[in-house]
């Protein structure tokens, strides 16, 4: 897990650098360029299924064996450390903390000075509804959604996975979620072209979801919020939310800041309800959008440094699975 620190401490200095060279947007032109290929709009439902898994199988192998040759090829420095800085400046690629904390200090910023359309455009770069009618309430709420859903699918489960498997696990499970995030939709383009991504995507976070919930309610104690309301909210209302595992990290959060989370959301110009989590103890101002990214730094520190005490424990930093695919 020494590795991992690292990466975080390197994604705390230098954050997220926007390119195209980015390795998550090298595996988003992948996804696109073989959409393009297997996808035919006069395909019927099972072949457009059929077509979606072999995508899937093709990003995930190549992720995978392209994180894995460049650690092979690191262990070749003439550095002895050498591969332990590619390992953690890969991984750093793969979290992304310093980039969603910056999102929702964009949003605070705005609404703290009372300027609504930059907040507005600010909080459209977190999520995927319209943002165009949003009160200062609901950019709040956006981006206290964003961050709570975030810490899990950006943050706790790479980092998960790279405990489980080592660099190449964390990169594969980064473009799985990639992959759900381009293609996870249920249109009528996608609902059977991108349904094995997504429900891939379902299938990894089950349990790196639950671990982020829990670990909000631990750093509501630490840092004087409602953990004990964060627990509450989090068993009464996780499986309220539309997806199997995004109801953890928002229950858990509108729990512990004591505000309620949900409701109306536009999307496309089409109103979605999503049933409430939480509780309106407090009403939602700009600063509950501070405590969700203090809320999301201690709970990855805590997964650093749990982490860190169990392989301590256990005598050994990951159980890597890369000898599978040497």
């Amino acid at each position: 897990m020494i590795t991992a620190i690292w990466a975080f401490l390197m994604d705390a200095c230098i954050g997220d650098p926007q390119s195209h060279w980015h390795p998550v947007a090298l595996m988003g032109r992948l996804i696109a360029l073989l959409e393009r290929f297997f996808y035919r709009e006069v395909d019927s439902d099972a072949r457009k299924m059929l077509s979606g898994t072999m995508l899937v199988c093709i990003v995930l192998l190549v992720s995978y064996e392209v994180a894995a040759g460049i650690i092979y090829l690191s262990y070749q420095l003439p550095v002895s450390w050498g591969s332990e800085v590619v390992s953690a400046l890969i991984l750093a690629f793969m979290i992304t903390p310093r980039s969603l904390a910056l999102a929702g200090r964009r949003v605070y910023d705005a609404l703290v000075r009372g300027d609504l359309p930059a907040a507005q455009q600010a909080v459209g770069m977190m999520v995927g509804r319209d943002t165009d009618k949003m009160h200062d309430a609901d950019v709040a709420r956006a981006a206290i959604e964003s961050v709570a859903e975030n810490t899990s699918d950006g943050i706790i489960a790479p980092l998960f996975f790279f405990a489980l498997g080592g660099v190449p696990l964390a990169v594969m499970y980064r473009a799985a979620n990639t992959m759900d995030s381009m293609l996870g939709y249920k249109t009528a383009h996608y609902l059977y072209f991108g349904r094995v991504a997504a429900r891939l995507d379902d299938a990894l976070n089950y349990i790196p979801a639950r671990m982020t919930g829990l670990l909000f309610v631990m750093s509501a104690f630490l840092l004087s919020y409602d953990g004990h309301n964060a627990l509450r909210v989090m068993r009464r209302d996780a499986a309220k939310h539309p997806s199997p595992n995004g109801g953890y990290a928002e229950a858990a959060m509108a729990g512990a800041l004591q505000i309620r989370l949900g409701g109306e959301n536009s999307y496309f110009g089409q109103l979605a309800f999503r049933a409430y989590m939480g509780d309106v103890i407090t009403v939602i101002i700009p600063q509950h959008i501070l405590a969700a990214n203090r809320m999301m730094y201690t709970a990855t520190m805590l997964f650093l440094t749990l982490g860190y005490l169990f392989f301590q424990y256990l005598g050994y930093n990951t159980f890597s699975l890369d000898w599978l695919f040497m």
